[in-house]
């Protein structure tokens, strides 16, 4: 399944609802530079549920923050994307938040996107993925709506040099983005990062077509690839920048949004001080000169955690009854006064799915043809109410 996705290759992507063609040194000169996309029409096609326009969407002014207030806003939240940017379209525009055109614009109005983490690895178009959904947050806040991302253990492996589950193609990927800044944007790398998004296609179709052959082993050109990857995503480097913006842990009016698993003693250590850690980790920044592990190391960090989204006999760490998780969640809940949990990390191969009387909604549904090549879902919380949203179907919950 994974060779199908890092194969050179031409995609076809569908613009429909539920269809682009491309084929599928590494020393960057970074430089400073933010300038921004020039504003671009947004679409008429919205899907979005009405809302007060008079209650903004307000932040508890940390970076990242932690606590959001979006009172009367429709919510929607996407499970893991592993690399995989057709999927992530489609995901997108099921959630109604994605006009169905080459453009790529918001079209959720004021809707809040919770994307709950694991878009990097098992597939080939992760900075792909990870510049469209800056170009949504932007889009998204001139319309009233936000986009919000946390983190998940794939985030966090590759900012330690995990690259486990790296495919060839992801690598592949980094050394494109690092000649293209380089080549193109003379090393300003936010620029470049903003323009991935619609130019990758045509820089990587070039790139193959020029490349001169060598074999996939050659020692060069893997330790180039590696060393691409390492200069993107290392603590200070361009892309973990990036990923510093997000936390581990979201709050968004009475829901709380994480990868893994939130449990007791991580409310007890504190979320902000959390997110804060991870963030300043990923900034290069002074953090004992060691990874914050409660957060991102270990079974029952908020990445890691696998408590609430398997069932008891296929639970890998120490084996209790769903009847313990649920007691478990339902004492963290109360904790930060939250009604429910949202979580990705574990694929669910019956789709999305709640367990604790709807306390707990398991969103990752193994879309990436990197790992089940499932349909995309997304689930929907408006007031009281969740909705999975599927290409092939609604169901209300």
């Amino acid at each position: 399944m994974q060779a199908s996705l890092c194969a050179p290759r031409f995609v076809a992507l569908d613009f429909g609802v539920c269809s682009y063609h491309a084929r599928a040194s590494s020393t960057l000169h970074f430089k400073s530079s933010w300038g921004l996309l020039a504003a671009i029409g947004l679409s008429k096609n919205t899907r979005f549920i009405a809302a007060s326009a008079r209650q903004g969407i307000h932040t508890d002014g940390k970076e990242p923050p932690t606590m959001i207030s979006a009172p009367e806003r429709r919510i929607v939240a996407v499970g893991d994307l592993h690399g995989d940017l057709r999927q992530t379209k489609r995901a997108l525009r099921v959630a109604g938040v994605l006009s169905d055109d080459e453009q790529d614009n918001w079209t959720g109005g004021t809707t809040v996107l919770v994307q709950v983490g694991d878009i990097l690895d098992r597939g080939p178009d992760e900075i792909a993925i990870l510049s469209l959904l800056w170009h949504l947050t932007e889009q998204a806040r001139s319309k009233g709506g936000a986009v919000f991302q946390v983190h998940g253990n794939h985030e966090t492996m590759n900012v330690s040099h995990e690259f486990n589950d790296t495919p060839d193609c992801g690598f592949e990927d980094s050394q494109h983005f690092v000649d293209y800044c380089n080549e193109r944007h003379d090393g300003h790398w936010h620029t470049a990062f903003v323009q991935w998004r619609l130019e990758w296609p045509e820089w990587k179709k070039s790139r193959f077509e020029s490349s001169t052959w060598l074999p996939f082993w050659n020692v060069f050109k893997v330790r180039k690839k590696m060393d691409a990857r390492v200069l993107l995503f290392s603590p200070g480097g361009p892309l973990a920048l990036e990923l510093s913006r997000h936390g581990v842990v979201l709050k968004i009016n009475d829901w709380l949004f994480a990868h893994g698993g939130l449990l007791p003693h991580h409310v007890a250590y504190g979320l902000e001080k959390m997110n804060s850690e991870v963030s300043n980790w990923m900034k290069g920044g002074a953090y004992n000169g060691k990874q914050p592990f409660i957060a991102t190391k270990g079974f029952d960090s908020i990445v890691w955690s696998r408590l609430y989204s398997r069932k008891t006999k296929e639970i890998p760490q120490p084996k209790v009854s769903m009847e313990f998780a649920c007691a478990v969640l339902q004492q963290t809940l109360d904790a930060v006064k939250a009604k429910g949990l949202v979580i990705g990390h574990t694929p669910q191969v019956n789709g999305a799915n709640s367990e604790c009387d709807g306390k707990v909604w398991r969103i990752d549904v193994g879309m990436s043809r990197g790992v089940l090549n499932a349909t995309p879902q997304v689930i929907e919380i408006v007031g009281d109410e969740v909705k999975v949203l599927s290409c092939q179907k609604e169901d209300s919950h």
